[in-house]
């Protein structure tokens, strides 16, 4: 069992200078995953309202809204995930991501 922790406290170990473009990879994925269902429930909450303002919502929420969803929550996430131990980052790590590919997968987005 020694072993086999010190095999997952050496991978772990590898992953901390990669926390940044991890980071940015999970907060993506839940935008992917998610990010259809935000737009279907904008666009029941603007049916029936003019064309410009269903654009102009549309980019907002999309263009901006999900790019500073990114860019403010990478570095908080990387700092988040930096004061985790090497074993229990790379589990977690490996948790987040199985959690959204069985998601993407349930609701048939891969």
């Amino acid at each position: 069992m020694e072993h086999f922790i010190s095999f997952l406290h050496q991978l772990g170990t590898k992953l901390y200078p990669w926390l940044t473009e991890i980071s940015t990879a999970i907060i993506a994925c839940f935008l992917v995953v998610f990010g259809g269902d935000i737009n279907r429930i904008l666009r029941r909450k603007l049916v029936g309202r003019n064309f410009i303002l269903r654009t102009l919502v549309f980019i907002l929420i999309n263009a901006f809204g999900f790019g500073l969803l990114i860019v403010a929550a990478t570095p908080w996430l990387a700092s988040l995930l930096s004061q985790l131990s090497s074993v229990y980052l790379l589990l977690i790590l490996v948790a987040i991501f199985t959690f959204i590919g069985v998601w993407a997968q349930k609701n048939n987005q891969s």
